[in-house]
């Protein structure tokens, strides 16, 4: 009996924290993008010109760089910058899947303009600003893998072919989700497209 009430016990207290989590981390800023179009399950989005905090990857493996990027920029937003300022986390995380130029990037809140984001402690980590853009998003749930990331981007490869749409550039992997969200996990892979 005792063996059920304390296993009873650590599932509430473990899905309290979970919760309480989830709950903190629900007003995250996201980007004010705008759906244009939807293509089933795929949706043609214009973004505003974004600033980014960004780190340049040695691979576009995700299982072996998504960490050591996500520590790198997650530095700078912690206080690893001149001014010892914290900056408010957004999401999502943008991955630059490109075999040349893989790099990780964390997008700045709207409050700030570039000239106003502190210098980073870091040479690692450059302050860019991204011009608005259209993008072709397909989204997908769970945890990522190079293996999952692949298999929607063929997806969403074969959607835009099907509808004579170009792309330009490398496949952006997005992800939304803090490691210890268990339900309801947001990722998305997208090109941009002319």
């Amino acid at each position: 009996m005792k063996t059920i009430i304390w296993l009873a016990g650590s599932i509430f207290v473990l899905g309290g924290v979970i919760s309480f989590f989830s709950f903190r981390f629900k007003g995250i800023e996201t980007p004010n993008y705008k759906v244009i179009k939807t293509l089933g399950d795929v949706e043609i989005r214009e973004y505003p010109q974004l600033i980014l905090a960004q780190t340049k990857l040695g691979s576009s493996r995700y299982d072996s760089n998504g960490n050591k990027g996500f520590g790198v920029v997650a530095n700078y937003i912690f206080g690893g910058n001149e001014q010892k300022q914290k900056i408010a986390m957004t999401s999502p995380v943008i991955m630059n899947m490109s075999d040349t130029e893989a790099s990780m990037s964390f997008v700045m809140p709207s409050q700030y303009q570039l000239a106003e984001l502190p210098t980073p402690n870091s040479t690692a980590v450059s302050l860019v600003s991204q011009d608005s853009m259209k993008l072709a998003v397909l989204r997908f749930g769970g945890y990522s893998s190079d293996e999952k990331i692949a298999k929607y981007a063929q997806l969403l490869t074969q959607v835009l072919k099907e509808n004579n749409i170009q792309t330009k550039g490398s496949l952006l992997y997005m992800g939304y989700n803090a490691p210890w969200d268990i339900i309801n996990r947001r990722n998305e892979v997208a090109f941009e497209i002319d």
